[in-house]
């Protein structure tokens, strides 16, 4: 039975995932760390409020493994130093801290087109955490990069909708390429199936293995 710390479930692939977590059988107990609590009752979860920026974890059952679907957008977070500071500081915060409860694996959604090397902030930055998440010292660490996510978000981002439009329309001609768009409960079902068997060291998987993972196609 394995007990498991998950961050980012108000988001829209942390939303698809927490459900599937808590109806695991083989998931014991389920604690969620997030800046405010969820509208979510079950036997299994325990919630606890933290400030990312030095996560208290303090009496929470020890982690066999820790799941991160922490992510934002320099727009919607209002600047690039914002940005960075969810998508690598609260992600590393939240990893440091289930490394030092006892996870020995650590699960993390980051986006295709991660490239340390790429003009792109967002790119960078995504390849800056995988590195220093790399360097934690978790025996198991699953680096998940889905290209553009479907499905419905709590918040509008407008650029995106419209390329979700379009990508739904084009879907069987992107069906060869990794840039295919995937749906978040893919992702979601996806990650449960590294924690019933997390890989050995550090394993990216780009989206197309996330679609065979989560049974998407």
């Amino acid at each position: 039975m394995t007990t498991a710390w998950i961050a980012g479930a108000s988001g829209l692939v942390g939303s698809k995932l927490l459900p599937l977590l808590l109806d695991d059988p083989a998931v014991s107990a389920v604690v969620s760390l997030g800046r405010r609590a969820l509208e979510v009752a079950h036997p299994k979860l325990t919630q606890r409020t933290v400030d990312f920026a030095a996560p208290d974890v303090a009496g929470l059952p020890p982690p066999d493994v820790a799941l991160c679907a922490l992510g934002t957008t320099i727009a919607r977070a209002g600047s690039a130093e914002a940005f960075r500071a969810v998508d690598h500081g609260a992600v590393m915060a939240f990893a440091r801290a289930a490394f030092a409860a006892g996870a020995k694996a650590f699960v993390v959604v980051t986006a295709h087109g991660a490239d340390a090397g790429s003009m792109v902030l967002y790119n960078r930055v995504k390849a800056e955490v995988e590195a220093d998440l790399g360097r934690v010292g978790f025996a198991s660490l699953a680096i998940a990069r889905p290209s553009l996510l479907l499905g419905d978000r709590a918040e509008s981002r407008p650029g995106e909708r419209v390329a979700i439009v379009a990508s739904r329309l084009l879907g069987g001609l992107l069906r060869p390429f990794e840039a295919r768009p995937i749906e978040a409960d893919v992702v979601a079902r996806a990650l449960v199936a590294l924690t019933h068997a997390p890989p050995a060291g550090s394993v990216v998987y780009p989206s197309s293995r996330l679609q065979t993972l989560g049974g998407g196609g």
